[in-house]
């Protein structure tokens, strides 16, 4: 089993990579493989609702000059998902904010993974950005990961995020949790249990 921890930061080795860090090491103690892919400092442009990833069947976003497709790759071969933000005006970063967009909307091989976000802050807003990461998981079948805490560590720099004993032990627990689904899911699947059958989809449009 592997989790992809996709970090949302400008900063590959910030404070946001000290929290999912800690999730990682949690969950590779419970043998469940890891990967931290960071999707960069270069622009990341967001969604034009172009309808390109549909049109291609291929399950990428017309646009392939950044990290998502390469996310989305990776993200067909693992079992659970977990997304790291630093908070920007209250709120996720612009970067992946754009990315989960494209992430979200061309990729197809997410349903009834387990998903969970972090955010990282400096002070306050965490709560606006750890609600809006959520919401991704919640319009895709995806089964919402909890911890004992919202999911939120404080720090200006890596070295204060690790001085948040309450925030680095919720991220421990998080990773246990993510583990402990997993296990669950899998021992589901060894016993025969079938993933919830799927109603052809109903689009209303409220229009009068």
């Amino acid at each position: 089993m592997k989790v992809l921890l996709i970090n949302g930061s400008p900063k590959a080795k910030g404070c946001t990579y000290t929290a999912l860090c800690e999730v990682a090491k949690e969950l590779e103690k419970e043998n469940i493989e890891t990967e931290i892919f960071h999707v960069g400092s270069k622009p990341i442009r967001g969604c034009m609702a172009c309808g390109g990833c549909y049109k291609s069947g291929t399950g990428k976003c017309a646009f392939d000059d950044d990290t998502v497709n390469i996310a989305l790759e990776k993200g067909k071969e693992v079992d659970g998902f977990i997304f790291g933000s630093p908070v920007h005006y209250a709120g996720a970063s612009g970067h992946i904010t754009s990315f989960l967009d494209r992430f979200f909307y061309a990729g197809d091989g997410f349903q009834y993974k387990p998903g969970a976000a972090i955010v990282s802050c400096r002070r306050g807003g965490s709560t606006a950005a750890f609600d809006q990461l959520n919401k991704y998981f919640t319009i895709a079948n995806m089964p919402v990961v909890s911890s004992q805490y919202w999911n939120m560590v404080h720090g200006n720099t890596p070295e204060e995020v690790k001085q948040d004993l309450e925030g680095m032990q919720t991220m421990r627990t998080l990773g246990k949790n993510m583990a402990w689904l997993l296990k669950c899911i899998e021992a589901g699947r060894h016993a025969g249990i079938e993933l919830p059958e799927q109603e052809p989809r109903v689009a209303t449009n409220f229009i009068r």
